[in-house]
């Protein structure tokens, strides 16, 4: 089985290789992977084994070195994110729409159709959202470039989908935290950045109110629901190819509850609130969202709060390590 992992140096890519590399497989029910290839423009610390392909994804020649052999399973996840495609419409124009069509055209040239997994974006709703909430009918009405480019390719997707070229799926993503504390093109580095620093006891100003409520995902729940995406039955899918994931929607308040279940109760005086009204209405003005396609088809979220903070901040794995237990 030849695996494909495009964006495979970022947050998520880099996770969700080095389960595939540390299993060798997808599953326990589908074929050890022979190939697993990473792509990126920089894969720092590939793990063994791994073919490591560095270049731009908007490089012909990368694109074709993908598709050089046919792939059974490719999850493309290089994206220009919201607010560096915001700030250089070019560059996500290029990027999210003419590399990832490109990318699609070259899987659906060859012979038998692979499993295809896009990571599209929450962005693809835009705002102002639905009052009382979100769910599989709602419309996407992006407002950001970045969300339209995302709905763009879905919709391209699903066209392929449907004709038998590429076995697609494209699922949503929510917020997933927690990313390191660096610059970067995500506006919304603040439901990461206050974890961290309430893990170290550091203060922090919330640039969102109290009440600003959120879909949230932990990347190692992430990477549960791409792999998820990738061994999913047709028959379990259907006919809908581009959906929402279940997503826990909580305010800061709720997430700031969870951090003090595992730092306890001083947690909450470090934290303030300073909020941006145009940022706190881009994403801090979510209502519940219901997945019943996603739920039918196996996807699942954190669970709680305190569980999200315990995937997001790896708190099992650090136990473990500073006690020697066996997890």
């Amino acid at each position: 089985m030849r695996v494909v992992i495009t964006g495979a140096g970022g947050f998520v890519g880099s996770a969700l290789l080095q389960r595939l590399a540390t299993s060798g497989r997808l599953s326990p029910n589908t074929p050890q992977i022979s190939e697993l290839v990473a792509v990126d423009s920089v894969v720092s610390g590939g793990p063994e084994g791994a073919v490591i392909l560095e270049g731009d994804i908007r490089d012909a020649s990368v694109q074709q070195r993908i598709a050089e052999k046919p792939c059974d399973v490719i999850f493309h996840l290089a994206a220009v994110p919201g607010g560096a495609a915001a700030r250089d419409y070019d560059l996500g124009w290029s990027v999210n729409v003419e590399a990832t069509a490109a990318l699609f055209a070259a899987v659906a040239a060859q012979d038998n159709p692979a499993r295809l997994v896009f990571s599209s974006s929450i962005g693809v709703f835009g705002v102002p959202l639905p009052k009382d909430r979100v769910d599989d009918a709602t419309l996407p009405l992006p407002t950001m470039s970045y969300g339209a480019q995302k709905l763009m390719m879905e919709i391209l997707l699903a066209d392929y989908a449907r004709r038998g070229l590429i076995d697609g799926i494209a699922v949503r993503l929510p917020g997933i935290i927690a990313r390191p504390r660096q610059p970067g093109g995500h506006l919304s580095a603040y439901m990461s950045d206050i974890l961290h620093a309430l893990a170290a006891g550091e203060k922090f100003t919330c640039p969102v109110s109290r009440t600003a409520a959120s879909w949230f995902m932990s990347r190692r729940r992430c990477v549960d629901n791409l792999v998820h995406a990738a061994t999913a039955s047709a028959e379990a899918l259907g006919d809908r190819r581009c959906f929402n994931l279940p997503a826990l929607h909580l305010t800061m308040d709720e997430l700031v509850e969870g951090v003090v279940e595992h730092f306890g109760p001083s947690v909450r005086d470090l934290v303030d609130y300073a909020p941006d009204a145009t940022l706190e209405a881009q994403f801090g003005a979510y209502p519940p969202i219901e997945t019943a396609i996603a739920d039918a088809a196996g996807f699942v979220h954190d669970g709680a709060a305190a569980d999200l903070v315990s995937r997001a901040l790896d708190l099992e794995s650090t136990k473990t390590a500073n006690t020697g237990a066996v997890a």
